[in-house]
Formats: structure tokens, C-alpha cells, sequence
């Protein structure tokens, strides 16, 4: 069986990262190309990994990885991070479709994108729309199946402090009980573990999956 070479945009990401850890475990992937914007520390530990060196202002060096199977993109980042409503639309849209067409243009079949719940484009809250949109982009270019992951609180040690999401994991812990399992905070290392099962194989079809199913996946026997 032909082993499967991933192409990761975010892998230096709280969900990238543990991507590129189970990718390197997984029996089906033979290599992972790393697009990051500046060298990564430590991913030499990595036997599958290679890095390359992009601009995402520059979309075709998106492309000198060559030939892949399938993209994982766990690109993104917050509108507080990224300064204004227009610096976020240009990472969280801009810049992942360009990955999305990079990829394609390399060969791949499968995309595999990281959004978050509540994602329409038709959503009055701008960070959701863009999110909306996004998906709706890729899923017009023409890859064979297209799956994207829609989690709600993302659980896990970041390496910037987030007022909110601290506040956000507080109430979720406590009142765990009581919210339903689509809206419960996840960890991110169920988020990966679940894309790299889903990436093993490319299906004839669009998949959404919302962040119980998430769970369910990353947690199947």
C-alpha cells in the first residue's frame, strides 16, 4: 500500500502540533511536509517531517513541498492576535485558501480543515462567517472529499495566556454536566488524533464534523 505524503500548514498550532506527533506514529503516512514561515526547533525529532519555509503572501511557495495526497490545515489565529478584524480575514481566509490551492495544485485529493462550531456563512458574528466562508471556499475548488472539524473550546496548554478561553475552560469544567456534548470544550490533542484517522482515507464526499463527533472519532476503538 502506497504510504500517503501530508502536507501541514499550522503545525507549530496547539492542534498542528499534536497533528504532526500522531502523523508521525500513523502506519499510513510515509512524509509530512511542514509549510511554516520561519524554522521550528525540535522538528528534526520528527523522521516524516520536512520543513519549508513559506510566505503566505507569496501563495506559490505554498507549492515547493510537491506532490501530496492530502492537506491538513490548522492555520488561524484570534481577531485580539491578529490586531483588526482585516489582519484576522487574511490569515483565517486568506491565507488557508491559499493552502487549499497550493494542495490541490500539488496533487492532493483530500483536504482537511480546522474550523470552529457555530461556522456559516451567513453568521452575524464576524469571526463565524469568515469561518462560513472559508469552508464554503475550499469546498468549491474541487478536491475529491473535503472534511472539516468544527470544535468548541479548544482544551490545551497554549504558549500565549487567553483571558477568555481561561474563563470559557473554568465554567466548562464546572457545569460539564449539564452542557449538551456538541457545545463541551475539547482538547486538542482529540482534534488531531481525530483529522489523522480521517485523513487515512479519502472518501467520494464532504464531511462536516462537529465537535462531539470529533470526540466520538478521535475515540474509536
Amino acid at each position: 500500500m502506497k504510504k500517503q505524503t501530508i502536507m501541514l500548514a499550522g503545525g507549530t498550532g496547539l492542534v498542528g502540533s499534536h497533528c504532526l506527533k500522531f502523523l508521525q506514529e500513523a502506519d499510513y503516512c510515509g512524509k509530512v511536509n511542514v509549510m511554516t514561515r520561519k524554522p521550528v526547533s525540535g522538528i528534526e525529532n520528527f523522521s516524516k517531517a520536512e520543513q519549508f519555509i513559506v510566505d503566505f503572501d507569496a501563495p506559490k511557495t505554498l507549492e515547493q513541498g510537491g506532490p501530496c495526497d492530502s492537506v491538513v490545515c490548522a492555520l488561524g489565529t484570534t481577531i485580539k492576535k491578529a490586531g483588526s478584524k482585516e489582519a484576522f480575514k487574511t490569515v483565517d481566509f486568506n491565507y488557508c485558501l491559499e493552502v487549499a490551492r497550493a494542495g490541490l495544485a500539488n496533487g492532493a485529493g483530500h483536504f482537511l480543515l480546522v474550523s470552529a462550531m457555530g461556522s456559516s456563512p451567513r453568521s452575524s458574528i464576524f469571526y463565524n462567517r469568515i469561518k462560513g466562508e472559508l469552508e464554503q471556499a475550499v469546498m468549491a475548488l474541487g478536491f475529491s472529499c473535503v472534511s472539516v472539524f468544527r470544535p468548541s473550546l479548544i482544551l490545551g496548554a497554549r504558549e500565549e495566556f487567553r483571558f477568555g478561553e481561561e474563563i470559557g475552560k473554568f465554567f466548562s469544567r464546572i457545569f460539564s454536566f449539564a452542557v449538551p456534548a456538541k457545545y463541551k470544550a475539547i482538547y486538542a490533542s482529540d482534534i488531531a488524533m481525530a483529522i489523522v484517522r480521517q485523513a487515512a482515507e479519502c472518501r467520494e464526499y464532504n464531511r462536516i464534523f462537529e465537535s462531539h463527533e470529533i470526540r466520538a472519532l478521535a475515540h474509536e476503538a
